[in-house]
């Protein structure tokens, strides 16, 4: 491998941690606020039992894409995620922060579809399966 091909499966797995990370710290949230989070969700009309496959998708898809495995799925499930989670939670455009969070949402959307289109990488275990088979 070159070292601009290094250099970059370097970069391409530091921006699926970096890019994943959000998802990571928002299910710990979650959790550790599991009562409160539920009523957060009840108040804008969602069932609180949809809370456990919340936490689920946050989870197990921000490690997937952070290691890489199943990226392209892991991806397109997280967008799918926070273009649902921009329609239900961020039409409050009344200050600066409320536009904010909805921009950043926004733009974890387009990074995540990025990812769903070009793939993880080399440092990756969808990389490291491939090599296997191959």
């Amino acid at each position: 491998m070159s070292s601009k091909n290094k250099g970059r499966a370097v970069f391409d797995l530091i921006g699926r941690v970096l890019l994943a990370f959000i998802f990571l710290f928002a299910a710990i949230g979650k959790i550790e606020d599991y009562d409160g989070t539920r009523l957060y969700m009840v108040s804008y009309g969602l069932p609180g039992g949809l809370l456990p496959v919340v936490i689920a998708v946050e989870l197990f898809g921000s490690v997937a894409v952070m290691v890489g495995l199943w990226t392209r799925w892991a991806a397109l499930l997280l967008a799918l995620f926070s273009t649902a989670a921009i329609v239900i939670f961020h039409q409050n455009f009344t200050t600066m922060a409320d536009q904010i969070v909805t921009l950043a949402e926004v733009s974890f959307t387009g990074g995540l579809i990025l990812l769903a289109v070009n793939g993880p990488g080399c440092l990756s275990l969808d990389a490291f399966l491939k090599r296997g088979k191959d």
